[in-house]
């Protein structure tokens, strides 16, 4: 019996959601009591006004916008597409290889920029694209979700501005994990999900700058909410808990939960682990570990076999694991298959490393053993399954 049997579930997957956060759970109770929509004029509709945009200035102070600079959407997806589709109308649209598949989607037609083996934008080529295709949108995210690995946004939005383009950030996986003012450094448009930052699900922003304000079409026409810019009744809950969790949130957590993430990869590199991207500058939270001989799906399993959650690839693929294009996109190879993220939530537990390396080195060693070709029990053929390569 290992020293964790019987434990919890060991949620280390918080780049595909956080674990919500009590403000944000209470925020989101007390504001299903709000009967009222927010649209009706009676008091009932007003008091239920009233705490939607007490939450919009919440939200548009934590990052540096204007409260009517804030459009309330159903998450990132929508407000990456929100951007897209507003603001590269009759543009080029360049996007960096590892982006989001939300950007992909909205943009099937776009250049894309190449990262560098790092995993980082290759600024040299953004800045010959951009001498090439006038006036473009550039979108590029502020943290990859799959590495952790941080793009150099300031430099990025330099030449933007050098070159007459304008630049979209999407900004989840960065959100109250680093500490920067993304409209401040140029860009045209920010976006941001509730539930990967501690709220709830089902809520989301997108962020515009003054000067592309009027530039920004809807993608959802109706009844005129949010200045015209997004049709429907607004998620009040979820607003509520989300304007709630980024007034909790910590940025002096990072400093403890870089420490673990240290550790957990210290710890999977001496069991036979490449941590992919760790040259670069990375979310605190994040180690991207590829095990050599043991696909991505095995080791998912295998760990949730002992109660661990991580991921591979992004959480956002209808529940597959499946080959990453934004490891791919680094130049992986093979590897690309036999990689897991490890995320940590900003509650994680100082034991967590402990628990998953166990775990971990134990999945390292049927590997181990697979490659040499050691065991071929069918208990061990059960586990280790060939890798996708």
């Amino acid at each position: 019996m290992t020293p964790f049997a019987g434990a919890e579930p060991l949620y280390l997957d918080a780049n595909a959601t956080e674990t919500l956060r009590p403000a944000a759970r209470a925020a989101l109770i007390a504001a299903l009591d709000r009967v009222g929509n927010p649209a009706s004029v009676h008091a009932e509709g007003r008091a239920a006004r009233s705490l939607l945009e007490k939450s919009r200035a919440a939200i548009a102070r934590h990052f540096g916008a204007r409260p009517q600079d804030v459009v309330f959407c159903s998450g990132a997806t929508e407000a990456d597409a929100m951007a897209i589709h507003g603001l590269g109308s009759n543009r080029p649209i360049l996007i960096g290889a590892t982006e989001h598949d939300a950007v992909r989607a909205a943009a099937p037609n776009a250049t894309t920029i190449p990262v560098n083996a790092d995993g980082t934008i290759d600024l040299a080529t953004l800045d010959r694209l951009l001498a090439r295709q006038n006036g473009a949108l550039v979108c590029l995210m502020a943290a990859n979700n799959e590495t952790g690995v941080i793009h150099p946004i300031a430099e990025a939005a330099s030449l933007c501005a050098a070159h007459g383009a304008i630049l979209h950030v999407d900004a989840v996986q960065a959100a109250c994990r680093l500490d920067y003012d993304y409209l401040a450094l140029g860009a045209a448009s920010v976006a941001i999900s509730a539930h990967k930052l501690g709220g709830p699900k089902g809520a989301g922003a997108l962020l515009v700058a003054p000067a592309h304000a009027d530039a920004l079409a809807p993608l959802i026409r109706g009844g005129g909410q949010e200045r015209g810019r997004r049709g429907g009744t607004q998620n009040l809950p979820a607003i509520a808990g989300f304007a709630a969790a980024l007034d909790t949130a910590q940025l002096g957590n990072v400093a403890r939960l870089a420490a673990l993430r240290d550790a957990i990869e210290a710890g999977a590199r001496e069991a036979g682990a490449i941590a992919v991207g760790a040259d670069a500058p990375r979310l605190p939270n994040t180690t991207c570990l590829a095990l050599p001989g043991l696909s991505a799906e095995t080791q998912v399993i295998a760990l949730d076999l002992d109660g661990i959650c991580v991921s591979a690839g992004s959480a956002c693929s209808s529940g597959k694991v499946a080959r990453s294009h934004v490891l791919d996109a680094m130049g992986l190879g093979a590897l690309a298959g036999c990689a897991i993220r490890v995320s940590l939530p900003w509650n994680a537990s100082d034991t967590a490393p402990a628990r998953f390396l166990a775990a971990y080195r134990r999945l390292a060693a049927r590997a181990l053993r697979k490659r040499e070709g050691f065991s071929t029990s069918p208990e061990a053929r059960a586990v280790a399954e060939p890798a996708i390569i």
